[in-house]
């Protein structure tokens, strides 16, 4: 299940996505309003993002945030993985932090690892072929 810290990085990620690029940043408290995020959760969340090099930020009056890339190099998948980790419901199955589980005897032959390597491909498949881009004009084309 997505955790409210990761709703909340998309929420903000799509807010920005959706604003001028190569214009001024967006002040923290204007990204808190529209994406209906508390402001001291939004501060360590934007940090996360902007540490992995997703965002750009300026201090200062004048300051704020902006995103580091186009809107379509920017996938749903990247910013989860930065907030959560792993896409993987169990840790036998992940790529990037695998660990054996303690009580399978036979991961060769083990049902559930097999199920699970497939809902992780799958949910990879579509995080990561989902850009910012296309979501927005998902939005959009909702509305």
């Amino acid at each position: 299940m997505l955790t409210q810290r990761s709703r909340y990085a998309l929420r903000a990620m799509l807010y920005l996505a959706q604003t001028p690029a190569g214009g001024p940043p967006i002040a923290m408290h204007r990204i808190a309003s529209h994406a209906n995020v508390p402001r001291k959760f939004l501060e360590l969340i934007l940090a996360d993002l902007r540490d992995a090099g997703l965002l750009v930020s300026r201090r200062g009056k004048l300051g704020g945030y902006h995103l580091s890339k186009p809107t379509h190099l920017v996938s749903l998948g990247e910013i989860i993985r930065i907030i959560e980790g792993p896409l993987a419901l169990v840790p036998c199955v992940s790529r990037t932090a695998y660990r054996r589980c303690k009580d399978c005897e036979d991961e060769a032959t083990c049902a559930i690892r097999h199920a699970m390597m497939r809902v992780r491909d799958e949910t990879a498949r579509i995080l990561d072929g989902t850009s910012l881009a296309d979501a927005t004009a998902e939005d959009l084309a909702a509305a």
